[in-house]
C-alpha cells in the first residue's frame, strides 16, 4: 500500500538517539517493560531450526532490535528483503557479508522455490492489501524447504481489547499506515500446504500496553506474570489477545 511504502521510505527508519521513528511509535520502549518486550522477541527463537544455511526475513526493516540479529546466528546467510534502502543499509551494516539484500517489491522477486531453512515475517503480512496476503503467504511456503518453518508474527482482529472498543461509541481515526489482519480461522486455507499452529507472541499493542501497565516495578511485576500466563494458556491467549505467532511447516 503506497502509505506504507512512503512511512518507511520517508520517516519509519529514522533514528533519534539510536531508537527508530517506527519504534517510537510502534513498540512500547519504557525500562520496566523492557525485560518482557525481549522475552517475547525471544519466544521467537524457539522455532527457529538450530542451524540452516538460507534464513529469509522478508520485510526485515534495519534488524533494529539486538533479538532480532540473533534469529540468524546459526545460519549461513541471512536474506533481507525490503523496499527501504535505509532499512537494509542499517541491516547490512550490523551483518555485513553473512546477509545479502534485496530492495524491491518480494512479489516481484524471483527466489528459488524450496531454498530457504528458516523464513521470517514480522509484523508485515497485515500491511499488504488484504487481497494479497494470501498470495503472499502461498509464495512464502513455494520457497521454504519441505518440514521447515515459515513464521509470521501477526495480529488478532478479535482480541479483547478489538472487542470491547467496538461496543464503545465509534469514533473516525484514520490510520497513519495500512493494517487490515484476518480473523485466526482464516489460516486454515493454507493446511493442505502446511502444518499450522498459532501460538501467543505478544498480548497487546504497545499503545494498551503502555495504558495497562505502570513503568515502575509493579508494572515490570504484572508483565512477568503476564509472560507465565501466555505460555501456560497458550490457545486462551492466541485467540483473545493482540498478537499472534503463525507457524507453518511446509509439507
Amino acid at each position: 500500500m503506497r502509505n506504507v511504502l512512503s512511512f518507511y521510505k520517508n520517516v519509519g527508519w529514522k533514528n533519534k538517539d539510536q531508537i527508530t521513528y517506527d519504534s517510537r511509535l510502534f513498540e512500547d520502549n519504557r525500562k520496566y517493560s523492557a525485560n518482557y518486550v525481549s522475552m517475547c522477541r525471544k519466544r521467537i527463537q524457539k522455532y527457529i531450526p538450530k542451524k540452516g544455511n538460507h534464513f529469509l526475513d522478508f520485510a526485515s526493516g534495519p534488524l533494529q532490535y539486538p533479538e532480532y540479529i540473533k534469529y540468524s546466528k546459526n545460519f549461513k546467510t541471512r536474506h533481507c528483503v525490503d523496499f527501504s534502502n535505509e532499512a537494509l543499509k542499517q541491516a547490512k551494516n550490523k551483518i555485513g557479508i553473512r546477509g545479502k539484500y534485496y530492495c524491491g517489491d518480494f512479489f516481484k522477486i524471483n527466489f528459488r522455490k524450496n531454498y530457504f531453512d528458516c523464513i521470517l515475517s514480522m509484523h508485515t503480512i497485515y500491511h499488504i492489501n488484504k487481497n494479497k496476503q494470501a498470495e503472499a503467504i502461498k509464495k512464502l511456503i513455494r520457497l521454504a524447504k519441505k518440514d521447515k518453518p515459515i513464521i509470521i508474527v501477526y495480529s488478532n482482529p478479535n482480541s479483547l481489547i478489538s472487542k470491547i472498543r467496538s461496543l464503545l461509541p465509534k469514533k473516525k481515526k484514520k490510520s497513519m499506515i495500512y493494517f487490515y489482519c484476518y480473523q485466526n480461522s482464516w489460516w486454515n486455507q493454507f493446511s493442505d500446504l502446511a502444518d499450522i499452529k498459532i501460538l501467543p507472541w505478544r498480548s497487546f499493542s504497545a499503545q494498551h500496553q503502555k495504558i495497562l501497565f505502570p513503568n515502575n516495578f509493579i508494572g515490570s511485576w504484572l508483565l512477568k506474570i503476564l509472560f507465565s500466563l501466555e505460555n501456560i494458556f497458550q490457545n486462551f491467549f492466541s485467540k483473545n489477545f493482540q498478537y499472534i505467532m503463525i507457524i507453518l511447516k511446509k509439507k
